[in-house]
């Protein structure tokens, strides 16, 4: 099975790669291989791999940053995706496509379903949603769509390893407690990719780690166990605040639970909570 990964640098590219099964037949690729924001670069791509499944890890992420840079955003987040999809359509490419809890507007009251409506509030979560619409509208059932959310890893830049940062070198934290979701490590989110195409999973799914938390709890929690690994010097105050005392130029969801049951059940999965996982990944930087 020949499969392209589009997004190779990032942390579930890079999560996608170490977790290979060894009956594929593996391309990476990233920029300069393929630059997202030109036509000619992805067909070049795309039709030079000559992939089975593609899998597009690739997006433009800079949440607050897309809030003035919106015609780079949806170029990478709905345009480049259009076209993949193209391409995979007239190839016959089953197409893997990662998206986000951001296509939700964060007001639900209980897990968010993958049938429920979408109403993003971010030009981060409307870009989003615009690459999920066309390729469903594009290749219909020879797609598959995850949504995850609250992602990171011990490679590239994220959440956990700035607060490792944070807490080695700052007296006292404050971080938000008002906006609630789940952690996941891309690592388990790889293996879920790759069940997916052994499985052959089609249709629009979420997947996270299980449980809930704020930024809050998750930052306590980081602290927890990096000083149980001795990854951290010592312990230092950690207070909750609202969103308000920390304004961003995007919006974010209060709340992005998902409900992970369609994909738990398809893979014959069981979840594993995001404090478990978090400790897996903080033994890797040891």
């Amino acid at each position: 099975m020949k499969v392209l990964i589009l997004g190779a640098n990032g942390q579930l590219g890079w999560e996608l790669q170490r977790t290979c099964p060894d009956n594929v037949s593996l391309t990476a690729c990233d920029y300069p291989e393929i630059d997202l924001l030109d036509s000619h670069s992805i067909h070049t791509c795309l039709k030079a791999a000559q992939p089975d499944i593609l899998v597009n890890a690739a997006a433009y992420t800079a949440v607050d940053k897309a809030e003035q840079e919106k015609e780079n955003a949806d170029k990478l987040n709905h345009g480049a995706v259009r076209q993949i999809a193209e391409i995979c359509s007239s190839d016959r490419i089953h197409l893997v496509h990662i998206s986000t809890d951001f296509i939700f507007n964060g007001m639900n009251h209980k897990p968010y379903l993958p049938q429920d409506t979408p109403d993003p509030i971010s030009v981060y979560g409307e870009t989003k949603l615009k690459g999920e619409q066309v390729v469903r509208e594009i290749l219909n059932t020879n797609a598959t769509i995850i949504r995850t959310a609250w992602l990171y890893s011990s490679h590239g830049s994220n959440f956990v390893k700035s607060m490792l940062s944070l807490m080695d070198t700052k007296p006292a934290l404050n971080i938000i407690d008002e906006q609630v979701g789940t952690p996941t490590w891309a690592n388990g989110l790889a293996r879920a990719v790759w069940g997916t195409i052994e499985k052959k999973v089609t249709g629009t799914h979420h997947f996270t780690d299980a449980g809930v938390a704020s930024w809050y709890d998750f930052a306590i929690a980081i602290q927890e166990e990096a000083l149980n690994l001795n990854l951290i010097r010592k312990e230092i105050p950690i207070t909750p605040i609202p969103a308000s005392q920390y304004p961003t130029p995007a919006r974010r969801p209060f709340y992005s639970v998902l409900d992970k049951t369609s994909l738990w059940q398809a893979l014959e999965i069981s979840p594993i909570h995001w404090r478990k996982q978090l400790r897996s990944m903080l033994q890797e930087l040891k």
